[in-house]
């Protein structure tokens, strides 16, 4: 495999070595694709409702400017994280930063609803390979240890700043230069980053080249997809239509399909005997419901603060732009964390914080709660960022470089169908209920009673398993 070799092996090392030039570059560009794809989901946050009038998109329908991205990057993720293993990590890399850029400009000039949903489309396309190949280019380049603890520490640091600024940033440029610029940014984003791959990253690739497991492929990615609209168009429709149960049942026995495929498979797409490590499973349901969980409270807490307390855009960002302070100090306090007491009980301990802070914002009022949710959805991002770099941790450990892309694309792809479900799933209470505070307390509560019992569970799940997985 044409991995880097040149970075000292960290294990047994009392803390984490120093990174060299060529890898704080090499880090800087994968953190930065990234963060551009975190900065890509928040920075159209705050400017949904602006964008729903002048698109005309109903308060109901907002949510599909997210699913419309969310839907391809988490039902292509596992096929092009495969994909990048057999024919080239950096190759496909290079492709996904070409499509989301070319996407971003479609979807800052949109005429229509349509032509936008299309830019957003391409843009989660575009994630779908960037994410894969990007965590996979970074897990085989930093050896496991303390050293891929730092790197995926910084990336997890700078996926959740890119949110939070994403945030602020979505809300100034909304007030200021409309909608449209946030989409501009993520295209001049890819500008500045694009250049810089092909120098620094080393290409990396299975040592074998087995054929693709097309039949595998086609099943979960169609499973994927079809599971992932059912529940975001339920989100409209409400569980009961035709459609969404016929979808919803067809994407259930596409993934059963895939199962029974892969078990016979010679050259699978995802290893079940992966999938039957407890630290795969149960690290993997950790990020999933962390994920889900805190992109639903992003979401119902964007609706009450601009439509319930009549904040602007910008005064709405600044609201979440505290979350970057505490993303900074999580951020450098988590590796040290995971380096004493392992990364299972961090994930635990994290799950059961973010469930208690999210509990916390049950507090928020008809005329005031601004402060309530600046404090609590801050506490709640810094318990959500130690369980994205504890469960990114428990996954990948132990898992050798050749299935090392298999193992990111089960992480990307539990965070993409995560940010997908959570929204049409609980975010659907606060847009139909009898009122918008009474709908946001009730998708709160439900929310943080996931996240606590997700915490017991993947506690007792984890239980005796090695400290690093």
């Amino acid at each position: 495999m044409a991995t880097d070799t040149s970075l000292p092996t960290a294990r047994g090392t009392a803390s984490p070595p120093g990174l060299d030039r060529r890898s704080r570059l090499i880090l800087f560009v994968l953190c930065a694709a990234q963060f551009m794809v975190a900065l890509d989901f928040s920075v159209l946050n705050v400017a949904l409702p602006v964008l729903g009038q002048d698109l005309g998109l109903s308060r109901s329908a907002l949510q599909w400017a997210v699913t419309a991205f969310a839907l391809p990057s988490g039902g292509f993720l596992l096929l092009f994280g495969r994909i990048a293993d057999l024919y080239g990590r950096r190759r496909l890399f290079l492709a996904g930063l070409s499509v989301f850029g070319a996407a971003s400009l479609l979807a800052a000039f949109a005429w229509d609803p349509a032509s936008f949903l299309a830019g957003r489309a391409l843009q989660g396309l575009g994630a779908a390979v960037i994410v894969p190949t990007g965590m996979s280019l970074l897990t085989t380049t930093f050896p496991e240890g303390p050293l891929r603890d730092r790197a995926l520490g910084i990336s997890g640091t700078l996926l959740s700043l890119g949110f939070t600024i994403g945030m602020v940033l979505g809300g100034v440029m909304t007030d200021t230069l409309g909608w449209r610029s946030t989409m501009g940014l993520l295209a001049l984003f890819t500008l500045v980053v694009l250049p810089l791959a092909p120098r620094l990253l080393p290409e990396s690739r299975t040592p074998e080249r087995p054929r693709l497991d097309v039949p595998g492929a086609v099943t979960v990615t169609g499973g994927l997809l079809a599971v992932i609209y059912a529940l975001s168009t339920a989100a409209d429709r409400g569980f009961g239509g035709t459609d969404v149960l016929v979808t919803l049942a067809v994407g259930v026995a596409l993934l059963i399909a895939f199962a029974v495929v892969e078990s016979r498979s010679d050259a699978p797409l995802v290893s079940l005997p992966m999938l039957r490590r407890r630290t795969v499973a149960f690290g993997n349901l950790g990020g999933l419901v962390t994920f889900s969980m805190m992109s639903t409270v992003v979401f119902v807490l964007t609706l009450y603060l601009q439509e319930s307390l009549g904040l602007s855009a910008f005064g709405t960002g600044l609201v979440f732009g505290v979350q970057g302070v505490v993303s900074v100090f999580a951020g450098a306090l988590v590796p040290k964390v995971i380096g004493r007491i392992g990364a299972h009980r961090t994930l635990v301990f994290s799950l059961l914080g973010q469930g208690v802070f999210v509990a916390a914002l049950l507090g928020v009022g008809a005329e005031s709660g601004a402060l309530l949710a600046g404090v609590g959805v801050s506490l709640a991002s810094m318990c959500h960022l130690g369980a994205i770099i504890s469960y990114g941790v428990t996954v990948t450990s132990g898992v050798p470089d050749e299935e090392q892309g298999l193992a990111t694309g089960l992480v990307t792809t539990t965070q993409q169908v995560g940010v997908t479900v959570g929204i049409p799933l609980l975010g659907v209470l606060a847009t139909t209920g009898p009122s918008l505070l009474e709908g946001v307390r009730l998708v709160l509560s439900v929310d943080a009673g996931v996240v606590l019992v997700a915490g017991l569970v993947v506690a007792a799940g984890l239980r005796g398993a090695s400290r690093r997985g």
